[in-house]
């Protein structure tokens, strides 16, 4: 008597099984999905939505702004010997009008 799986069916054999762990992978995977869809908070509802201040939108503002300068040093600066960790603010500028770029300003 012969025992052996034929030759075919054993190569068809494995494919058909990896196949069959991707989809039980995925199906996994989209319920777990649900599960933790089911577990999140619900969409607000219109009477929890933010509402506009009572004397309407809030307008723009314009300014200029000027950064605060880097200090000089012989050595590099590393962020934390900066001012603010190397998170260097701006202020408000004295000049109200807007800055126009010309011809050779900057260093491009």
């Amino acid at each position: 008597m012969d025992l052996a799986v034929p030759h075919g069916l054993q190569f068809g054999l494995w494919p058909f099984l990896a196949g069959l762990i991707v989809v039980a992978l995925l199906v996994g995977a989209f319920w777990m999905g649900v599960r933790v869809r089911r577990r999140e908070p619900a969409p607000p509802r219109p009477e929890e939505q933010p509402r506009q201040p009572e004397g309407g939108p809030v307008g723009t503002v314009m300014e200029n702004r000027e950064p605060d300068e880097v200090p000089r040093s012989r050595h590099r600066l590393t962020p934390h010997e900066l001012k603010a960790h190397g998170n260097l603010g701006s202020r408000t500028s004295a000049s109200t009008g807007r800055r126009r770029w010309e011809r050779g300003d900057g260093d491009v």
